[in-house]
């Protein structure tokens, strides 16, 4: 494994093992770049602030670590948020990130609706996924929006790719609980997998935007994505999430004939942008019958944020 070419190291892959941190990485020689994404206690905090189901704790950690590789691509600062709606038990799923960190998400469900080994297709149901960027360098905005089809984020995040960017993607998610005498925990990885040649005439892929059953050419793939993306789908999912097992290792026994070059890891912490401040702006903007009718039975109006259940409260004199 190595850094940059022109700076000339060469080194074996690191056997530490990041948890909650983003290792960016390309194989030059195929003209691919990436990002290797491994969760633990941010996707254990996420995930345990409400009582989920076993199902749904999976779903919502598979939204977390795809937040997280998609996120990853706003380099400074912005917002992207990934958010579902569907008719199924889990009717929402909201996932923030902040760049360059910050990690926050939760799922809204009906347990009475959910029954053991439901698929992740079944949980969500019929709906859309829709994928927001912000970034504040030109406060510009672009949102996609995809079916819930198939069976999981990653289907859908490949769905994404080939109709709105138009760039050759692989994702891979997993996610795990782990179990120890000191309790159980979660965690949750993910790896995105790019094709973006600097020659525009070596690429010759299936457009975008073209129909799953158009038929091309068989040859209608660049040799170079066909041999990343054979080497990327052997990931195994328990590669992903084990502890003991580093990004670094895992990239090196992928991409290691080709040369693999890595990039300063990024930290991802488990953060909710809620405040004091801004949950008090927000009264402010209702009509006081509308803040009247928020009192509760200990006289003050309480609010809950939805992402980490914190619990504020405010004497409704302050508004008057």
């Amino acid at each position: 494994m190595s850094r940059r070419a022109d700076e000339a190291s060469v080194r074996p892959a690191s056997p530490l093992a990041e948890d909650d941190s983003l290792l960016p990485f390309a194989v030059e020689p195929l003209d691919l770049r990436g990002r290797l994404v491994r969760l633990g206690p941010s996707v254990t905090s996420i995930l345990t602030h409400y009582d989920y189901p076993p199902s749904v704790a999976r779903l919502l950690g598979e939204a977390a670590a795809l937040t997280a590789l998609l996120g990853s691509l706003i380099e400074s600062h912005g917002r992207f948020q990934l958010q579902t709606r569907g008719d199924g038990p889990v009717d929402m799923i909201v996932v923030d990130f902040d760049a360059p960190g910050k990690l926050r998400g939760f799922a809204r469900y009906d347990e009475s609706r959910i029954v053991a080994g439901m698929s992740p297709s079944a949980l969500l149901g019929g709906g859309h996924l829709a994928l927001t960027m912000e970034r504040d360098s030109d406060a510009a905005r672009y949102q996609g929006v995809v079916p819930l089809e198939g069976d999981g984020f990653a289907e859908a995040a490949h769905r994404y790719f080939r109709q709105s960017e138009q760039i050759p993607s692989y994702v891979r998610l997993a996610v795990g609980e782990v179990v120890t005498p000191a309790g159980r925990s979660w965690r949750a990885g993910g790896l995105l997998l790019q094709y973006l040649p600097e020659t525009p005439a070596r690429r010759d892929l299936r457009p975008g935007d073209a129909p799953d059953d158009l038929a091309l050419p068989e040859d209608d793939e660049d040799d170079a994505w066909v041999e990343g993306l054979s080497l990327a789908a052997t990931t195994q999912d328990h590669e992903l999430v084990d502890p003991a097992f580093s990004g670094e290792r895992l990239l090196y026994s992928l991409f290691h004939e080709r040369g693999v070059t890595v990039y300063p890891t990024r930290e991802i912490v488990e953060s909710c942008r809620c405040s004091t401040e801004r949950i008090d702006n927000l009264l402010r903007s209702f009509t006081p019958q509308d803040r009247h009718d928020m009192i509760g039975d200990n006289g003050r109006i309480g609010v809950t944020c939805e992402f980490c259940r914190t619990l504020r409260e405010f004497d409704p004199a302050d508004f008057d």
